[in-house]
């Protein structure tokens, strides 16, 4: 009878060693059962996608080939390659990188459209340009001044003709106006004296 007393007490012993596991249980169901953070998706940039490589955190290229403008890396990777346009960013500091990029761009897509000359024959029309209107510029600002001179000798002409012409009699002018002939303001009695005119009074003496 001990022996089975002992036998059925073991199991109970057995029970309550495995019984505290249990209780705690609930706590590490809770902590298992709360939800993972969601995952965060960030879009490759528009170099690794076409490389097809994964883009990691600090890309060199993710802040100036963004995803939306795939043809911009296209076009430089074309003429330079990835490994020459990585090599040149490292090699500058972040102030000037940007400027970079858009330079390498600029001059992939001049090489793209004229592969003799590239950028090179740009740059010589766009001189060509800029000498011929400073051309027309200069041109222009010659007649102008010849313009200016030439109103200013009209004034002085007109200054000096004002200046030389003599200033007309007041009495001249006013017998100018009226009409009156200097010989019968001079002798008064030579129009009574007029044989003309005393033909034209004889009618009415008569």
């Amino acid at each position: 009878m001990f022996k089975m007393e002992c036998s059925e007490a073991t199991p109970a012993t057995t029970t309550t060693t495995t019984s505290s596991p249990r209780s705690l249980s609930p706590n590490s169901s809770n902590s298992s059962s709360s939800p993972p953070p969601p995952p965060v998706v960030i879009s490759p940039c528009a170099a690794c996608k076409i490389l097809r490589r994964r883009c990691a955190d600090k890309c060199v290229l993710a802040p100036y080939f963004p995803p939306t403008e795939p043809a911009k890396f296209t076009i430089a990777h074309r003429v330079f390659g990835a490994s020459n346009i990585i090599k040149f960013l490292q090699e500058l500091p972040e102030s000037q990188r940007a400027d970079a990029v858009s330079s390498m761009v600029y001059e992939a897509s001049a090489r793209i459209r004229d592969p003799v000359y590239g950028c090179a024959g740009a740059i010589c029309q766009l001189q060509k340009q800029v000498n011929e209107l400073q051309a027309q510029l200069a041109k222009a600002q010659a007649e102008v001044v010849n313009m200016q001179v030439q109103q200013a000798n009209l004034v002085a002409l007109l200054c000096m003709e004002v200046a030389q012409s003599p200033q007309p009699n007041s009495q001249q002018s006013v017998d100018t106006f009226i009409g009156i002939p200097q010989s019968y303001q001079s002798n008064p009695n030579s129009f009574m004296e007029d044989s003309s005119l005393g033909a034209l009074w004889e009618p009415l003496w008569t």
